[in-house]
């Protein structure tokens, strides 16, 4: 199936996609559906049990978290709020200092890695605006901001990248930020729902780009210098970016995209390389109809994961600590729903071996929340978030 024909999508099909999207994304119960916990859980070692307990209600779709210095929690929220949790609660008020960027949805955040010295954080979010070109109508991109926290509020915030992804503003995007050993950053732009840009090498769409810390490019990026590439631009072919990760012994970038009805992908990243979208793929598109004659290609790098169907990949961390012995090494992958149907979303905890991987499983299938995201945190024990209306922030650690 050519990639032209794939553009002419009928408006039946785009109706089909809104309305996966919305009941995916917005089709949640505004009451609270979780409980009070905590639940225990005995894991596929044997042996290995752990408790999963609430440490804090009242957020509503939160998208991302960062643990500061002395246990506080930074904890976007994707309508455009940034929450604080201090000493173990949540504060009433959003944190101020956002006011001046022009969010439509928030997503993810990250400290700087010297952030006991200069305090930087950084946020991703689609801002919302004019087409530089002056276009008429309602678009919007991805960008990076970065601000001065004080404790209290941010402080000198401003945009130091806007990627070059202006399309018309529609839902069902994402992005994240993550900071590589070497000190440079790498930022997420998706696909804002185009299915040419993402292989155009002079386009931020569907890309993960590299950039210095102060928003720069890198002089050693893969395509500086080549005419008709962004100098940005570190890999591409991506579709929704919603997970990115460091891998604690490699060092390489490791990365979650959604499929549309499958295809849902952990990516290694490897500089210059093409990750396929949309013209290979295990998914089949919302009207059901194959997104591409062969999930493979020589010239395009495979994913080292997939799913189908799709379980809605969304962030993930490699567990490093020894709280939980049996889960060393092991990847965590949050999943918002499987099959796009509602009250799915789970944990898939990924084991390896020195041949990849060994097996998978699943956990916390029963709660029916959407996980949004799951971080280690500096006590050694695993944090996620859910992404529901009512949300929390929820513990896993050893049952006692």
């Amino acid at each position: 199936m050519s990639l032209a024909y794939r553009t002419k999508r009928s408006v039946v099909g785009d109706i089909v996609w809104l309305i996966a999207w919305v009941t995916a994304a917005y089709g949640q119960s505004s009451t609270d559906t979780l409980g009070v916990g905590p639940w225990t859980y005995e894991t596929f070692e044997r042996g290995t049990r752990i408790r999963v307990s609430v440490v804090t209600k009242g957020l509503s779709h939160p998208w991302s978290m960062a643990f500061l210095p002395g246990g506080d929690v930074l904890i976007t929220e994707r309508p455009g709020r940034l929450r604080l949790l201090h000493d173990g609660k949540l504060v009433p008020e959003p944190i101020q200092g956002l006011q001046g960027l022009a969010i439509d949805q928030l997503f993810d955040i990250a400290l700087h890695p010297d952030f006991g010295k200069n305090h930087f954080v950084y946020l991703t979010y689609i801002k919302k605006g004019s087409r530089p070109d002056g276009s008429k109508g309602y678009w919007a991109t991805t960008a990076l901001a970065r601000g001065r926290f004080d404790g209290r509020a941010l402080t000198d915030v401003a945009d130091i990248f806007v990627a070059d992804a202006w399309q018309p503003l529609q839902g069902g995007d994402g992005s994240r930020v993550v900071f590589s050993p070497d000190g440079k950053l790498f930022f997420a732009s998706s696909h804002r729902r185009n299915e040419k840009l993402p292989q155009d090498p002079n386009s931020d769409v569907g890309k993960i780009l590299r950039l210095n810390d102060d928003g720069s490019i890198p002089k050693d990026n893969p395509f500086v210098g080549q005419p008709g590439h962004k100098p940005e631009v570190f890999s591409l072919g991506h579709r929704t970016i919603l997970g990115l990760t460091i891998h604690p012994v490699t060092g390489q970038l490791w990365e979650t995209e959604n499929g549309p009805q499958g295809g849902d992908e952990v990516n290694i990243i490897r500089a210059g390389r093409n990750y396929g979208w949309p013209l290979v793929t295990y998914g089949r598109d919302y009207d059901g109809k194959k997104v591409s004659p062969t999930p493979w290609r020589e010239d395009m790098e495979a994913p080292e994961l997939f799913w189908v169907p799709s379980i809605t990949t969304s962030g993930m961390t490699f567990y490093t600590a020894d709280k939980i012995p049996a889960w060393k090494g092991n990847l965590l992958v949050g999943s918002m729903t499987v099959g796009r149907i509602p009250r799915t979303g789970h944990i898939e905890r990924i084991v390896f071996n020195e041949n990849g991987e060994q097996r998978r499983e699943s956990l916390l299938t029963d709660l029916k929340q959407r996980i949004r995201d799951i971080r280690q945190g500096p006590d050694g024990l695993l944090y996620l978030i859910t992404d529901e209306n009512q949300a929390a922030m929820l513990r896993i650690e050893p049952a006692p």
